[in-house]
């Protein structure tokens, strides 16, 4: 135990990643890419016991997501824990499993609120991203989050292949009553990663639909909040991971692995502790992996002597290993990183013309997932 780092700061989110199905195959999905090696869900009891532990350390904010949370027929009992044990619950999903009797459950439940996603304002692109036909589901979902009552956020992943719609994005959000809109440029970890070149929005896109968005603001007002997040590549300072590595946000993974952030899992050199045989505390307070990068010891130069270093602390780890093949390297965005140089290349490179059929998008489906695992096993 770090002594200098202790008591570590309460945490105040708990990310719980209930499952890893889903029957959404976004091409810039954020869970590993090695899902399917997840095989062992934590049970009802074992998510009892984890929320339990994560409300004594202090979390206040729990978000159930996944995968589809909506996958798991448990999902109205574990709302209902979480409510008794005075969480603020949010809910993220893709509608898919959602209809009026599960509705009424979850609010009975204590459900407090819901973000929906969409992957596009159009039928034909929304099903083509998802590779599925989902888009008049998600409509009706629309209707009975509001009907239910329930503040409603839209989310809507944003890349080079819908970036020229924000504009219609918007009038979507604003036709099914969202009161917030989340508008969040891909950050490129696990099967986004992978389809970065097909989804990479060039410069002058970022620019357009940066004017859009805030001519929206200007016109609407309150009407709809928008909450437009730009990817970190097109930065010249990173942000901070997660806000500060095991500083706010604890993520526990389907099969009991607690986690600083959603893509830690696939860092090597960080070992994981799980759920299942440590206790939250523990892991919190303790745990090399929790550890590994609080404050600024860790950091190596230019961060250590930087000025800014509070800002960002050191930026993301998952980044900065993707990038440069070092977990503990300066986040390359920075552009006082000897390697910012990388970033550039990839910002200003060339790009395909027609990304989604000179380089067909990996989906992300258990049978792709299976065969990456098998390309990447050792002969």
């Amino acid at each position: 135990m770090n002594a200098a780092l202790n008591p570590a700061p309460m945490p105040l989110w708990m990310v719980a990643e209930l499952t890893y199905r889903c029957p959404l195959h976004c091409a810039f999905c954020s869970n590993p890419v090695d899902f399917a090696k997840v095989e062992s869900e934590l049970s009802t009891e074992e998510w009892f016991r984890v929320f339990a532990e994560a409300r004594a350390l202090g979390a206040v904010q729990l978000g159930l997501t996944g995968g589809e949370p909506l996958s798991r027929p448990d999902l109205e009992l574990l709302v209902a824990e979480a409510h008794r044990l005075g969480f603020y619950t949010n809910l993220i999903t893709s509608g898919v499993g959602l209809n009026e009797t599960r509705m009424r459950a979850l609010k009975d439940a204590g459900l407090d609120h819901v973000q929906l996603s969409f992957q596009d304002s159009t039928r034909e692109l929304n099903d083509f991203l998802s590779s599925t036909r989902t888009f008049d589901l998600k409509r009706r979902v629309a209707t009975l989050i509001k009907g239910h009552g329930f503040p409603m956020v839209m989310n809507c992943v944003i890349h080079r292949l819908n970036i020229d719609h924000v504009d219609r994005i918007i009038d979507l959000a604003l036709e099914i009553g969202a009161e917030y809109l989340e508008l969040a440029n891909t950050q490129f970890y696990g099967w986004a990663d992978l389809n970065r070149a097909q989804l990479l929005p060039t410069r002058e896109q970022l620019e357009r639909s940066e004017a859009v968005v805030a001519g929206y603001r200007q016109r609407i007002g309150k009407q709809l909040r928008i909450l437009y997040v730009i990817s970190d590549l097109y930065e010249t300072r990173p942000k901070r991971c997660m806000n500060g590595w095991g500083t706010t946000f604890m993520v526990v993974a389907p099969d009991g692995l607690v986690m600083p952030c959603h893509a830690a899992r696939m860092l090597p050199g960080i070992d994981l502790p799980s759920a299942r045989n440590t206790s939250l505390q523990q892991i919190w307070r303790d745990s090399p992996a929790f550890n590994r990068f609080r404050g600024d010891q860790w950091m190596p130069e230019p961060c250590r002597s930087c000025p800014e270093k509070a800002k960002d602390l050191g930026g993301c780890r998952c980044q900065a290993f993707l990038l440069t093949g070092d977990v503990g390297a300066t986040d390359p965005v920075c552009d006082k990183s000897p390697l910012h140089g990388r970033v550039l290349q990839i910002v200003n490179g060339p790009r395909p013309v027609a990304p989604a059929v000179e380089r067909p998008l990996v989906f992300r489906t258990p049978e792709n997932s299976r065969r990456l695992i098998a390309d990447t096993a050792e002969p």
